[in-house]
């Protein structure tokens, strides 16, 4: 990128901070069980095995930002395409903060778990980017979090950053400027993901339509209902092998 083009990148990123009105957190239970039905009840044990216990930290993307309500978020369609691919229900919890960097996923964030779920899942990134967080900074500390993560979880997985240089609310430089440096939080976060034994999902890179209007909330930034579906589904399919293994 030449001097010319990041120039007008901290033009549009100074632009974007004042003139860009993210969407809030919505309202509505950051818990929830989804799932088989057994006799009636959603959520009953389905061939005697109890429900599986999902929680969720991070950003935006875990409390939901886009969607009316905290059941269309990412973290629920989540927990409902699990239960479908694993047959069995599925317990959810979100503990997300919009604007939330990995530094406070770790402080603030994680310490709300509560017990020892079966699974937890970590989204965060996209904040670090925007705050230009130098990729040694995002390495510790995602290195810690996942540090703290093992006495929470046996299996953790971790989420990458959003596809943040498709934003139509970014001009056209920045996206560019953004760009490299997903791709390079993307390489730390899995190599550090791979040192500990953490699930990492890339889908920064991956096809979730994230260059369609349709995927995008009123804010022209976060997913909406579509968008997280979309994702969710796409989600299902990675993680498939992963999670028979460990929870089928």
């Amino acid at each position: 990128m030449n001097a010319l083009t990041k120039l007008i990148a901290i033009g549009e990123a100074l632009w974007a901070s004042h003139h860009v009105h993210l969407a809030p957190e919505p309202e509505g239970d950051r818990h929830g069980t989804v799932g088989c039905t057994v006799g009636g009840t959603v959520g009953a044990a389905s061939g005697g095995r109890p429900p599986l216990r999902m929680a969720a930290v991070g950003d935006s993307m875990v409390a939901g930002c886009g969607v009316d309500d905290q059941s269309e978020g990412f973290v629920p369609d989540l927990a409902r395409v699990f239960a479908e691919r694993l047959d069995r229900p599925v317990t959810w919890e979100a503990h997300g903060r919009l604007g939330a960097t990995m530094r406070r996923v770790r402080y603030r964030l994680l310490p709300e778990v509560e017990g020892h779920p079966d699974l937890l899942v970590v989204i965060a990134g996209s904040n670090d980017i925007m705050a230009r967080r130098s990729v040694a900074e995002w390495e510790a500390d995602l290195t810690a979090t996942l540090e703290e993560a093992k006495a929470v979880s046996e299996h953790v997985v971790v989420f990458s950053c959003g596809q943040l240089y498709n934003s139509p609310a970014l001009g056209g430089a920045l996206r560019k400027s953004l760009r490299g440096m997903v791709d390079a939080q993307v390489e730390a976060s899995r190599r550090i993901c791979e040192r500990y034994g953490a699930c990492y999902v890339d889908m920064a890179h991956e096809d979730v339509n994230a260059d369609d209007a349709a995927f995008y909330a009123s804010d022209h930034f976060h997913p909406g209902a579509f968008g997280y579906r979309y994702m969710a589904e796409r989600s299902g399919e990675l993680l498939d092998g992963w999670l028979a293994e460990r929870f089928r």
